[in-house]
């Protein structure tokens, strides 16, 4: 085998590394808008601020054990949208979506303005593990540990929400109300339960995602939930807007393309790599606007 064989396999699995660590982030973005989107139709894009607000809770217990500093992330970002969503959504409940997207934008701006008043503008350090940011070798491949974990956690956290859908009775219920919520309450369903719940799950996937960027970045702005929103939208509209199955397909593919974009781009192109990728998704959608999987709720029925 020859040297530039070695050197272009080598570069091959770092850069598979690359995009399964960056759609393994994508994929849960995304399934935390296409959860609350599959049941109530509304695209939270308060979910950024969910997010935000996990790394600010890291910013004040940065000195605390692992374990600790994750029970409380998570535990916060959970109350905070379970606390959303009885204060915000829960009177909005019934009216156009509109309506409800208009609240969204409302919530996100209002939490990153109390985030600003905590801790102002300048941007603030914060640590998950110092040991997450070391590398194992394996041949000429250099493998974060950083990298294994976010790809773990994703992988564990998609086959427990599968089974928590298919298995537990609020996860069947919360399947059957994105299909139809109107007839799942006429049953006896208590919507309360449904989209608490939810909103629950969102809040999980929220804090596992504030605790994988701050691993990452280290860092704390009070605009970094903006990125994890738009993609988790746009991976969501990729996918399939309302489909958890294309959520997940769409979070990988725009995480390979943009690892893609960034080896293939010529290094004068490579700040505009997102334009590119956003680029490509606008003409995808273009002949193919429903998506890669078109939700059981959203099919035509006859």
């Amino acid at each position: 085998m020859t040297v530039e064989a070695v050197i272009s396999g080598s570069e091959t699995a770092q850069s598979a590394i690359n995009a399964l660590q960056l759609g393994s982030l994508y994929a849960l973005f995304a399934l935390g808008v296409a959860l609350i989107f599959g049941i109530m139709r509304l695209v939270n894009f308060a979910h950024g601020e969910f997010i935000m607000l996990g790394a600010l809770v890291l910013v004040y217990v940065t000195d605390w054990p692992l374990a600790a500093k994750i029970v409380v992330t998570l535990l916060a970002v959970v109350a905070i949208a379970l606390l959303s969503e009885r204060i915000v959504f829960r009177p909005l409940r019934g009216v156009s979506p509109v309506t409800l997207l208009v609240a969204s934008f409302a919530l996100s701006i209002g939490l990153q303005s109390a985030a600003l008043l905590i801790v102002g503008v300048r941007p603030q350090g914060a640590t998950v593990s110092k040991s997450l940011n070391t590398f194992w070798q394996v041949g000429s491949v250099s493998i974060s540990k950083l990298s294994i974990v976010t790809i773990v956690v994703t992988v564990i956290l998609l086959v427990g929400l599968v089974a928590f859908l298919s298995r537990h009775r609020v996860g069947v219920m919360m399947r059957a109300a994105a299909v139809d919520f109107t007839m799942t309450r006429l049953v006896g369903v208590r919507a309360n339960l449904v989209i608490g719940t939810a909103f629950g799950i969102s809040g999980l996937l929220a804090g596992v995602a504030s605790i994988l960027i701050v691993a990452q970045n280290g860092t704390f702005t009070v605009e970094m939930g903006l990125v994890p929103v738009l993609f988790g939208f746009i991976a969501s509209v990729v996918g399939g807007l309302g489909s958890l199955q294309g959520a997940v397909l769409g979070g990988y593919i725009l995480g390979g393309a943009s690892t893609a974009l960034q080896i293939g781009l010529p290094l004068e192109l490579k700040p505009f790599r997102d334009a590119f990728l956003f680029g490509a998704v606008l003409v995808f959608m273009v002949f193919r606007p429903g998506g890669l999987y078109i939700a059981r709720s959203e099919r035509t029925r006859v």
